[in-house]
């Protein structure tokens, strides 16, 4: 089965063809960073009118890099939630007329859940149950997924995502966005004990997470440095703030394969190409299989919900022209 992805959730337009859910034919991407670095952040205005500008043209690269006819196509898939709803309403518009064009079903796929699906691209024998840790600039949640379409919610953050965390200590030190790659390059060599961070410490579910504190107590360190007139070791600062971010996240991943009893674990989203979270979460989890995907199916892209989106139809999940596009949505919970 042949289909042809689109992904616009937040500030990267994609276009991908994907074969039987785990073959991508061709994935193209138009990254908005430098529109959005002069802000320090994704201006949602700016992204949705980015999306409108280049994805007729990103379609057809697409299509052509494949080497497949149009033809050929037997469904299309979107992301419909969750995102900036500016930018997922550009993507599904686009969606749906080729799908209407071409004659062919409409499958609407969560963000998450393509997230996940980027490892049955990168690793074709994967196959659920696995628990799922998807980490991102908008999202960190586990999930323990049963079945393709099958997912329980484990745990959520409580308050900023780690990805968004990584972004706003970046801004608060002056160095740039996105933050997850600046501090992932300044962090190489860097003394991770330098400079001592807190962890957060929650009542309720013990797989929840919280980032707010780790963030501020990042801006008060660099704020009092600077009114004190201190040089800040950069190197040791970004290692020691990795370090605290991804502990956060591994300790209570391997504390979902407990609870869950499950031998499989998959980490997922942009910040899985964090040098110190793929390190640590193959020290966290020695007696597990680990599937983490390679950097270039980390982010946003298309293939991933071209992968999911395989899925989905075989689940019967499939959308009409009527279909609306969501700001947020669990991911337990089915879009159509």
């Amino acid at each position: 089965m042949l289909i042809l992805a689109v992904e616009s959730s937040c500030d990267e337009t994609a276009v991908a063809l994907v074969r039987d859910g785990r073959v991508a034919l061709s994935d193209c991407i138009a990254s908005q960073t430098d529109v959005h670095e002069l802000y320090g952040g994704v201006v949602p205005e700016l992204a949705s009118r980015r999306h409108a500008e280049c994805i007729h043209a990103l379609a057809r690269r697409a299509v052509k890099e494949s080497g497949i006819r149009t033809d050929e196509i037997d469904a299309v898939a979107c992301t419909a939630a969750p995102g900036l709803i500016g930018s997922l309403l550009v993507g599904l518009g686009f969606a749906k007329a080729a799908a209407f064009g071409l004659g062919v079903p409409l499958i609407p796929v969560h963000h998450i859940r393509g997230h996940v699906a980027a490892c049955y691209i990168a690793y074709p024998e994967l196959e659920p149950p696995f628990v799922a840790l998807v980490v991102s600039g908008g999202h960190s949640s586990f999930f323990e997924v049963t079945d393709y379409t099958e997912y329980r919610t484990l745990g959520v953050t409580r308050d900023d995502a780690a990805g968004e965390c990584f972004d706003k200590a970046a801004r608060a030190a002056g160095l740039g966005y996105p933050g997850g790659p600046i501090f992932d390059k300044l962090s190489a060599g860097g003394d991770p004990s330098r400079y001592p961070m807190p962890r957060a410490k929650l009542s309720g579910n013990p797989l929840d997470m919280s980032f707010s504190g780790l963030k501020t107590h990042m801006a008060n360190l660099i704020n009092n440095a600077e009114q004190r007139g201190e040089q800040l070791d950069l190197h040791g600062l970004a290692a020691s703030f990795s370090q605290a971010v991804c502990r956060e996240l591994t300790s209570r991943l391997a504390a979902a394969m407990r609870q869950t009893g499950l031998t499989k674990a998959v980490v997922a989203g942009g910040v899985a190409a964090n040098s110190w979270l793929r390190k640590s979460a193959a020290d966290a989890l020695p007696q597990y299989s680990l599937y983490m995907p390679p950097a270039s199916l980390c982010g946003d892209n298309a293939s991933m919900i071209g992968a999911q989106g395989y899925y989905e139809f075989l689940a019967g999940r499939v959308g009409g022209m009527s279909l609306n596009a969501r700001a947020s949505c669990p991911a337990d919970e089915a879009l159509c």
